[in-house]
């Protein structure tokens, strides 16, 4: 008959099986939210250790600097994003402005209206003093994004859907917006009433920016001239 002693060890077993495998997601929440409330530079490795309730020697354990750390906060929330939307991208089989659409509205529920929005903030405010992180974010995430909307656009141009526009600048305009809504929430949006500013419907403006931006796109009948 096991004694008591064993089978306290046993459930004991899994118990820190599960903690170990949930520490790395708790650094990494832990690790975005004071980046994004404190900024790169300010945040230590042993607050979001702390926060993750965890020791320094832990963290360093699972990331061995701290810009390790941002540069896993950055693959979970945004680099793995762009990499699934790229995979829709191939497989898609409706038209390239429904596409489109999907791609947006994907990212506001994954990226825009979580925490992760605020990681727009720390790279325009910071990463121009880290070269390194300059470097890494844009072949992480400004590149692959760049790809995609790019070759977003490119399919509808080759089905005949949209017409012939320079790639890059339509990309731009794209993502333009959405990115200003990340930083909205954090910036104006994160005050609202109290700076008296108008508040912004996001979907709203996602919507309205896509239609425009479509109607824009889209083949115009033979002899109509661009607006000028």
């Amino acid at each position: 008959m096991p004694s008591a002693y064993a089978s306290s060890s046993a459930a004991a077993a899994p118990l820190r099986q599960r903690r170990k495998e949930t520490r790395p997601q708790e650094l990494l929440e832990a690790a975005l939210r004071l980046f994004v409330e404190k900024g790169f530079a300010a945040t230590r490795a042993e607050e979001v250790a702390r926060a993750a309730g965890v020791s320094k020697g832990t963290l360093y354990l699972y990331y061995p600097s701290k810009e390790e750390l941002f540069k896993a906060v950055v693959r979970q929330n945004l680099t793995s994003l762009i990499a699934e939307g790229l995979e829709v991208l191939a497989q898609f089989e409706g038209s390239s402005s429904d596409l489109l659409a999907t791609l947006m509205n994907t990212w506001w529920d994954r990226v825009g209206n979580t925490p992760a929005a605020g990681i727009h903030k720390i790279v325009l405010s910071e990463v121009r003093n880290f070269p390194e992180l300059a470097a890494f974010y844009t072949a992480e995430v400004i590149e692959p994004a760049n790809r995609l909307f790019t070759s977003a656009v490119q399919r509808g141009v080759d089905s005949g859907e949209f017409r012939p526009m320079p790639l890059n600048a339509v990309a731009h305009t794209l993502m333009a917006p959405m990115i200003f809504l990340a930083l909205h929430r954090h910036s104006f949006g994160a005050c609202q009433p109290a700076c008296g500013s108008a508040d912004i419907d996001p979907l709203v403006l996602i919507h309205t920016h896509l239609d425009l931006a479509l109607r824009g796109l889209q083949v115009r009948p033979s002899g109509a001239r661009p607006a000028t």
